[in-house]
């Protein structure tokens, strides 16, 4: 059963324990200014200045000076261990998007386990990248993009789909994670306007179309078919 722990009428920022510059981490928190921490993210916080109003996570890789310093009251122990932190902390939000930023970038397997539980979510959450964001696509989605704009989906399930605005268009293709994907597709001319037959489809933009992203109505996300 899921607790909300941490409930917000505006977005919130989770920060995982990965590579987060600077830049990336300003970014996301001037859209989404409450800041929560997985785990070992709370030191990512630490070290660039913030203290998240909340840890949550197995604690098994926070450090004994982040503990310390923000003390036991933001500590949220979910002992589990069938789902990662990013998991733990995502279902334990209850807001109007998550943008997480220290998922994506560092080792590959828990890259991995970030995006089985991305596409898992019924959360509108949307991870940020140096270079991409990436979110799971609702079945019917339309996106203000830019000719020319890098396009590519990667499904973590079987299904077909049709696209307006794409140089390669879906019609007629079956995508599946061991056959049909669709990394590198292009934008003929915005917008983009996509069908699929269910969900499981990740869509990974360029870092630079987070707006247009965000802009997707929130009753869309909901919609998993």
């Amino acid at each position: 059963m899921n607790q909300v722990i941490v409930q917000s009428l505006a977005g919130i920022t989770l920060v995982g324990g990965g590579p987060v510059s600077p830049a990336l981490f300003r970014e996301a928190r001037q859209i989404a200014p409450r800041i929560v921490a997985a785990d070992s993210g709370a030191d990512r916080c630490l070290a660039m200045g913030f203290a998240p109003e909340a840890v949550i996570g197995d604690m098994d890789s926070i450090s004994a000076t982040a503990r310390a310093t923000l003390g036991a009251g933001r500590m949220h122990h979910i002992a589990e261990q069938e789902t990662t932190d990013f998991d733990k902390a995502l279902r334990s939000i209850d807001a109007p998007f998550v943008l997480a930023v220290g998922f994506i970038g560092a080792r590959l397997d828990h890259g991995l386990a970030v995006l089985n539980a991305l596409v898992r979510s019924p959360a509108r959450c949307v991870l940020m990248g140096p270079r991409d964001v990436v979110f799971h696509a609702p079945p019917d989605l339309r996106l203000e993009m830019r000719r020319g704009d890098r396009f590519s989906l990667f499904p973590m399930a079987e299904m077909t789909g049709e696209s307006e605005g794409l140089d390669w268009p879906l019609q007629g293709l079956r995508f599946s994670p061991m056959g049909m994907i669709g990394t590198s597709n292009r934008v003929t001319d915005g917008p983009v306007h996509l069908r699929l037959s269910g969900p499981g489809m990740l869509c990974i933009l360029p870092r630079a179309r987070l707006g247009a992203v965000l802009a997707v109505p929130p009753g869309t996300w909901g919609a998993r078919g």
